[in-house]
């Protein structure tokens, strides 16, 4: 029975994200799912990525969290719709659904929006196992987690498309080694973009912020 309930869980959120990915295809928005373990600068990179796109395009957010509105309340400064899933109201959830992320899309005026960033709970394992019809996922890796979490983790830098590797300014104060890290990620997806930043300084966003242009536009043409 517990296999059968879960495979229906599994089964609905896939059915919920299908929907979602031919919603926003009718509507040309592009959407991010940025995801990471706790304090691995996700809102502050958020933040960074608004400031910086605001000006060319239409942005909403979802901010996911299990509890308190704080980053939503940081990311209130930019003046653009945001939406807060709180996972404590009910189950305390460590991970963002399809249904919920359709329900706060639901709320949005899409037809004024070009860009959307779910900002997901901080968590490396449960977030990678929920499609929420993004069109992109972006998983960050702080230099003060060590370098074996894409190997620890693999179903979630597997299932990602591009990977910041965040807080590059405090690499002259760590025993980091950021070529062991980056073999880490080939073993575990060569594919994957990798983009090294600092969400602080903002060294290394230029590139990244063009590869979100370049999605976008190709999203919006």
């Amino acid at each position: 029975m517990e296999i059968k309930v879960l495979k229906h869980i599994f089964d609905s959120n896939r059915e919920r994200a299908a929907e979602i990915r031919e919603l926003l295809q009718h509507h040309s928005i592009y959407m991010i799912d940025i995801m990471s373990s706790p304090g691995a600068g996700k809102t502050t990179i958020t933040d960074r990525i608004i400031e910086n796109l605001k000006k060319s395009y239409r942005i909403a957010v979802i901010e996911g969290d299990i509890e308190t509105t704080k980053d939503a309340e940081k990311l209130s400064r930019h003046n653009i719709p945001i939406v807060q899933i709180e996972t404590g109201l009910f189950r305390g959830d460590c991970h963002l659904e399809s249904g919920w992320v359709m329900g706060c899309l639901e709320s949005f005026d899409l037809e004024k929006l070009d860009f959307i960033i779910i900002e997901n709970i901080g968590n490396l394992v449960c977030p990678a196992e929920f499609d929420l019809g993004e069109d992109e996922r972006v998983v960050v890796l702080s230099v003060t987690e060590g370098e074996d979490k894409p190997i620890k983790y693999p179903l979630m830098f597997n299932s990602s498309q591009t990977l910041l590797i965040n807080k590059i300014d405090l690499l002259p104060h760590l025993e980091y080694s950021l070529s062991e890290a980056l073999n880490n990620v080939k073993r575990t997806n060569p594919e994957m973009k990798v983009f090294e930043v600092s969400a602080k300084t903002g060294e290394g966003f230029d590139a990244f912020i063009a590869h979100l242009r370049l999605a976008i536009e190709g999203k919006i043409a």
